[in-house]
């Protein structure tokens, strides 16, 4: 596989040395800027077109582009396009896997769309850049090629993921992953449908993108690739944002924070937003109409370290009963649907519109020439904006971001969650804070529900699960494998604290993300101290671990209601009893399906245990740490 690549010595697979060398041009990027000219080379009138002729469609526009003085940005012409699909995946090889085989899909072998596809490439103009999977010290060489005309794709992804300078090139750079950008294939094979077929080869991991969103591909394809290399190396690539809080009192707290799509991530790096008095909003009665309010004048500094991607890495890890991670990316998929205004969030608004380099805008309504302003969506429909704007945001263009490992402190898990009444019981009946023990910690990620009106990802109806680790719609492998990679983190790192979040909805109160933004302050101020017996209570619902008898901040006493919910008087013990219900039967379908013969015995246990219908009590005895303090908090 030794081939060259603009005379530079790079090691190629064959297919795509012969795709280089047929194809009518390429140009072999060195750096972000230049991808950012190639994405909006040919605008007419501001506008660059990112158009393929179709057979039997004709001429098939999938994104406008056009430059704007804090960047790129790029609309798809499609509102299907401008959200990932969580079904866009195949797999293309033999190895083991439970997901869907492109051949069992569709009847035929994958190599022959394999081939149809650098047949493909062989007629267009290409982009191609190199980068590091992962990082430069724990990932993996990797190129991506793909038609130049869609340079605001590659733009993207090179911010994500970042891009080596050819010029700059170590000698031994093997390239061990390529993704091949294909775009009218999903006319031609997909039925308009977005998909990415992996396809894993020995020392090769091909990853074809029959699209154009960055969901699928450009950050979750990739997260794929990492996913599929740890468990080849067992280590998990958690899907999480991470962020050291940094106190009034200069105490420092690391809060890792997962969950499914929708579930706060990156939520968990912004600052609180305020009232324009400058209070917090802490929710919205729907039933009533009543609105609680805090003051805290002064907030915790923001220290972020990832915001979807940690690798955990073996070589990172010091056995002390902590988990050490840090970024798998290079740059930031920010969602913005929450920003619907001017002055929201000061802080993301600034370096938004003066950032230090170009950043990549989408579903954004801007001009060419203009400033791209996060809160100016565009409209999926006249007057239903698009659900998820988003801007790529390199992560050194942050503020106080910090580069290399950290030591967690505390684990969360976010869940988006309906509005809960007597009258229509929902999953919406998790108090504000929940303390878990790690068994049941373990539970949630097998489970990871996808939640309430998911912004991220095209409509799917009921309770749905993201799969385990909320990373599994991006897992190429068996989902009992991820299982027991989690677990057995899960078992080496006993000193981190586990709890669980809620966002938008508390029983019948709207809550927007304050509860996990309240909940980062108050935990980050009480330090070292964790909850003593006396502090908490068992959970209605045994899922739900722990709730706390009462909570204050700053001399603020959060209502007890909106930390038990059975104690709303619009929902009551017979609403949160039917929503525990329905949450519980969730539960049970979903950890079921881990268990086969290659489950830990331990993971066997902690499901039977649940499926048993277990006290809270039983969980904290599966798996040892100090969940609860019983004494003296310390």
């Amino acid at each position: 596989m030794m081939n060259s690549i603009a005379g530079l010595p790079i090691r190629l697979p064959p297919e795509l040395q012969e795709v280089l060398s047929s194809c009518p041009g390429y140009t072999l990027a060195r750096n972000a800027e230049e991808l950012t000219e190639l994405a909006v080379r040919d605008a007419v009138n501001g506008w660059h077109e990112v158009a393929y002729d179709v057979p039997g469609k004709g001429r098939v526009v999938e994104a406008r582009v056009c430059r704007v003085r804090n960047g790129v940005a790029a609309n798809y012409v499609e509102p299907y396009m401008r959200r990932r699909d969580p079904d866009c995946m195949l797999i293309g090889d033999d190895l083991p896997t439970d997901k869907p085989r492109f051949t069992e899909c569709f009847g035929w072998e994958f190599s022959r769309l394999r081939q149809e596809t650098f047949e493909w490439l062989k007629t267009q103009e290409l982009a191609v850049f190199l980068f590091m999977a992962g990082g430069p010290a724990e990932g993996l060489g990797a190129m991506a090629v793909g038609p130049a005309n869609a340079g605001f794709f590659a733009l993207a992804l090179a911010l994500l993921q970042g891009i080596v300078d050819p010029l700059e090139l170590s000698s031994d750079f093997v390239p061990r992953s390529v993704i091949y950008v294909a775009p009218p294939f999903r006319h031609t094979r997909f039925e308009g449908r977005q998909m990415v077929v992996h396809n894993r080869l020995p020392g090769m991991h091909e990853l074809f993108s029959y699209n154009l969103y960055p969901g699928p591909s450009a950050k979750k394809g990739v997260y794929g690739v990492l996913i599929s290399l740890g468990e080849e190396e067992q280590w998990v690539t958690a899907h999480c944002s991470t962020v050291q809080l940094v106190t009034p009192y200069d105490n420092k707290v690391t809060f890792m924070h997962e969950g499914a799509s929708g579930g706060g991530k990156s939520e968990m790096l912004e600052h609180i937003h305020r009232e324009i008095d400058g209070r917090l909003l802490l929710g919205r009665n729907l039933v009533t109409g009543e609105h609680r309010f805090l003051v805290l004048p002064q907030t915790c500094t923001l220290r972020p370290v990832t915001d979807d991607m940690a690798l955990c890495h073996p070589s990172l890890q010091a056995g002390d009963g902590k988990l050490t991670l840090k970024d798998a990316e290079q740059a930031w998929f920010v969602r913005v649907n929450h920003i619907g205004r001017y002055g929201t969030d000061p802080h993301l608004e600034d370096i938004t519109v003066h950032p230090s380099e170009p950043l990549v805008f989408l579903s954004i309504d801007a001009v060419p020439g203009g400033t791209a302003l996060i809160w100016e969506h565009i409209e999926d429909a006249p007057g239903t904006p698009c659900p998820n704007p988003r801007v790529v945001l390199p992560r050194r263009a942050v503020p106080g971001a910090i580069d290399g490992p950290v030591k967690v402190d505390i684990r969360s898990f976010g869940v988006r969650t309906p509005p809960c009444t007597r009258d229509r019981p929902t999953f919406g009946i998790i108090g504000l804070l929940h303390v878990l023990p790690p068994a049941l910690a373990w539970l949630w990620r097998l489970a990871a529900p996808r939640g309430h009106e998911n912004p991220s990802i095209v409509d799917t109806e009921g309770m749905t699960s993201e799969g385990v680790g909320s990373y599994w719609p991006f897992a190429t492998g068996r989902r009992v494998d991820q299982a027991n990679l989690l677990l057995t983190q899960f078992c080496d790192t006993t000193l981190v604290k586990h709890v669980l979040l809620p966002n938008q909805h508390i029983g019948t109160w709207y809550t927007g993300f304050m509860p996990e933004w309240l909940t980062r302050e108050y935990l980050a101020r009480r330090g070292v101290a964790w909850f003593t017996s006396d502090q908490v209570v068992p959970s209605r619902c045994p899922l739900l671990g722990y709730a706390l008898k009462s909570m204050t901040i700053e001399g603020q006493t959060i209502p007890p209601h909106l930390l038990r919910v059975d104690m709303q008087p619009e929902v009551g013990e017979a609403g949160y009893d039917a929503g525990a219900s329905m949450l519980t039967g969730f539960f049970h379908e979903q950890i079921s399906q881990f268990l086969t013969t290659d489950l830990l015995p331990l993971g066997r246990r902690i499901i039977d245990t649940c499926l048993a219908g277990a006290a809270v009590e039983e969980y904290c005895a599966l798996l040892p740490s100090m969940v609860i303090h019983h004494g003296d908090p310390g």
